[in-house]
């Protein structure tokens, strides 16, 4: 009974076409069209160097991706079982080609394509999947308006891939998948003249004049909540002005300015997101090294000359409403709060059971972190990660405050409420309540309030309802040492006493996961409550 009720809270969630159309993704197999590639268009406009991405290939067939470095040995390689399927997806996505360097390998980059069209029939294997055939669609055209030579070999295999995709659009999977989708069916569409060019443009246009405004909130937030992956469609985003300038006239002046605004406030609600250090937090799949920093974006949206202003650092609260994420600043200490819910109703796959978690900063130093993302692969890792338990939040009777199962999958829902932000000549409070344990015997409801000034922190934890245990748990940076009891020590000599009242804290290890592929220990607060209340304070000078 259980496991029907997590399905069905699952399911019921989900639109018609995630139904019937993973049943046509799942049985209804294209035909491979190789006729001949359509001319190809010269491109009338400027091309702007894109954002750079993270050098991968140190070898003519030699890569690293998600922190794990293998060779391809022979065509069976593209596929090898023995690795990861994200680490095979990123080998089929071709990102070192708009790396930075990429120039340097440019004859590694040419053989690598010679030999991935070898080696891999239209159709089959990991590489001839929607979301690498889009990512490595759009880097080969992007490399080409960089001034590489594409062999009539290469065109003729674009145009094969885009013919592919164009039949394999992921409609049932949604998010950021159909975006990515839709803006290599633009590039394909601008790249090459004719009549299927026009029809791939088309098609892609009509996909993103209905997803930007749903996936681009008020308040700039991609609706998937996630900083990584809202950072990586921002630079989707981005990417498609620049080929809007690069072939222009095949846009209207609409669909141009709808790019332009969503592009704005991408990057408003993405400098509300990062820590001092300059790179994201952590809410949702979120990991360093995969999409661009807030300044590799904005420096790319100078060169395309956009106008885009700072958004002030002034003190006080700034409310992120339709995304729900709370940003606070006080002196050198900031605040990122979670009231927000775990993502778009029918797609939370990159969500976490993350609700009322928060990350911590003195400065440039990360003090608390939620713990981050290591792996998509379906197992206890990636259980653990998503779990509250991974995150700066409370836990009642040892559950998730939203089911998340599987690698991607959401059953009952944690729904913050009641939110409230305010500051005063002191300081700024933050509140907020959820019910995702309202599911639980008691029905117990979470409200958590947070209060920052110059020099402190305090974090209340408060319990409606009935529950057999609760603890709230506290991730510290690995540079942020519990060095005696109460007090946590920063690299440069700068400390930190904390106290608690309303529960016992003790110090417990556990593990940061800031980049694909790796573990970093850590330490964690775990204040186990007495009663219904707990207060966590922190000072420092």
């Amino acid at each position: 009974m259980q496991r029907l009720l997590k399905y069905w809270h699952t399911l019921r969630h989900l639109k018609p076409v995630q139904i019937y159309g993973r049943l046509w993704f799942r049985w209804h197999t294209p035909k491979v069209d190789i006729s001949p590639a359509q001319a190809r268009r010269p491109g009338l406009g400027p091309w702007v160097e894109p954002a750079p991405k993270r050098q991968s290939q140190f070898g003519p067939v030699t890569f690293r991706f998600l922190n794990s470095e293998h060779t391809l040995e022979g065509e069976d390689s593209w596929n090898d079982t023995r690795c990861a399927k994200l680490w095979l997806y990123n080998l089929h996505y071709f990102d070192d080609l708009c790396a930075v360097g990429w120039r340097d390998r440019a004859k590694w980059h040419k053989f690598l394509i010679e030999k991935w069209i070898d080696d891999n029939p239209p159709g089959e294997g990991n590489g001839w999947e929607p979301y690498p055939t889009s990512l490595r669609i759009v880097n080969w055209i992007k490399w080409a308006q960089a001034g590489s030579p594409l062999s009539p070999a290469m065109v003729q295999s674009l145009a094969v891939q885009s013919r592919w995709l164009s039949k394999r659009i992921e409609h049932h999977l949604l998010a950021n998948h159909l975006f990515v989708n839709a803006k290599a069916l633009l590039f394909a569409g601008l790249f090459f003249r004719g009549d299927e060019a026009v029809a791939w443009r088309s098609e892609a246009l009509r996909i993103l004049d209905r997803e930007i405004p749903k996936q681009v909130l008020a308040d700039g937030g991609h609706f998937e909540l996630s900083p990584m992956y809202h950072a990586l469609i921002l630079e989707d985003i981005l990417d498609v002005i620049n080929a809007d300038l690069r072939w222009p006239g095949k846009l209207d002046p609409g669909q141009s300015d709808l790019l332009r605004r969503a592009a704005m406030r991408m990057l408003h609600w993405l400098g509300s997101m990062v820590h001092p250090d300059g790179d994201i937090s952590f809410f949702n799949d979120a990991a360093f090294g995969i999409a661009p920093l807030k300044s590799e974006l904005r420096d790319y949206v100078k060169r395309l000359k956009l106008d885009a202003p700072e958004r002030s650092t002034a003190a006080g609260v700034h409310h992120l409403r339709e995304s729900g994420y709370v940003r606070a600043l006080r002196g050198n200490a900031l605040l990122i709060a979670d009231a927000a819910r775990i993502g778009p109703d029918e797609q939370p796959g990159h969500a976490h059971a993350d609700t009322l978690s928060f990350e911590f900063s003195l400065g440039s130093q990360r003090v608390f972190v939620n713990s981050g993302t290591s792996t998509y692969a379906t197992g206890p890792q990636r259980s653990l990660e998503r779990g509250t338990a991974a995150h700066n939040t409370l836990v009642i009777n040892g559950c998730d405050s939203s089911e998340v199962w599987g690698g991607f999958r959401v059953a009952r829902r944690a729904r913050p409420f009641d939110i409230l932000c305010c500051d005063d000549a002191e300081g700024s409070t933050v509140a907020a309540s959820h019910d995702g344990y309202k599911r639980l015997a008691g029905r117990p409801i979470h409200r958590r309030e947070w209060r920052l000034t110059d020099s402190t922190l305090t974090v209340t934890d408060r319990i409606t309802g009935s529950c057999r245990s609760a603890a709230a748990y506290f991730h510290l940076h690995p540079e942020a040492k519990v060095v005696e009891k109460g007090v946590i020590a920063l690299p440069g000599g700068q400390r930190i006493r904390y106290s608690a009242r309303g529960g016992a804290v003790a110090v417990k290890p556990g593990a940061w996961h800031p980049e694909f592929g790796r573990n970093v220990a850590n330490a964690c607060l775990v204040l186990t409550l007495a009663g219904p209340e707990s207060v966590l304070e922190l000072q420092w000078k």
